[in-house]
């Protein structure tokens, strides 16, 4: 299981620095993913099962590209996994596939693990699962779904940072479809808490989750691992 936070625009360098600490000094097996924002980042010496990473990078290693991280100031931190693709950063910030692509690629060629997300608006799930399937695979366009380091996360829009999860149906459905094509590991993520988690990971296909807001509590956090390992 793979069970990942996004600390999105939360946590600043300190409590970033306890939340880490708390999570490394546990006796984890399952897979641990800890995506702080980049003002967070720090070196640490962390168990081999648990990695940080980035939420986002412009695809150089440096330049003149104001406002931006490129990989060159990552790599003081020994980043090798990142998040692509992420609903916000198409919908809010405006992120073409295009775009999107280009990070993939750089990624890649830096032999980053890349969390790759994809998932459809509400207008979309309203016109059933064909059109959700159809928006979903055109956000795979140009994407090598072959890639050795890929994990997929699914997070359907209307239910990200909402408190609405898709039901259990709704989410083994696409998590099936995208099985067909797709080899790497599959993660379910939109309004996932401690709550939820269990039924979520003991869906057919999903091999983990990627958290948002309930994933910002350590102990929280810790739980939904502890859940993991349990199964």
């Amino acid at each position: 299981m793979i069970i990942a936070s996004n600390f999105k625009t939360n946590h600043n360098r300190q409590s970033t620095k306890e939340f880490m600490d708390f999570i490394n000094g546990k006796d984890y097996f399952s897979e641990v993913r800890i995506f702080p924002p980049y003002t967070a980042l720090n070196n640490y010496d962390l168990r081999p099962n648990i990695r940080q990473g980035v939420q986002n990078f412009y695809p150089v290693d440096s330049g003149s590209i104001t406002g931006e991280i490129g990989f060159s100031q990552l790599e003081e931190f020994e980043i090798d996994s990142v998040l692509i693709g992420h609903s916000e950063r198409r919908h809010v910030l405006g992120e073409s596939q295009k775009e999107i692509l280009k990070k993939f690629d750089f990624a890649k060629q830096k032999e980053c693990e890349i969390v790759y997300c994809v998932g459809e608006p509400k207008e979309v799930r309203e016109q059933g699962i064909e059109a959700v399937m159809s928006y979903i695979w055109d956000q795979f366009d140009g994407i090598d779904i072959d890639y050795e380091d890929l994990i997929v996360a699914y997070e359907p829009v209307w239910a990200i940072g909402t408190g609405l999860s898709a039901s259990q149906e709704d989410i083994k459905e696409v998590l099936n479809m995208l099985r067909v094509k797709i080899k790497a590991p599959l993660l379910y993520g939109g309004s996932v808490k401690v709550a939820n988690t269990k039924e979520i990971l003991g869906i057919e296909n999903c091999d983990g989750v990627l958290v948002g807001t309930a994933s910002w509590d350590k102990d929280d956090f810790s739980k939904m691992i502890e859940i993991a390992d349990n199964l």
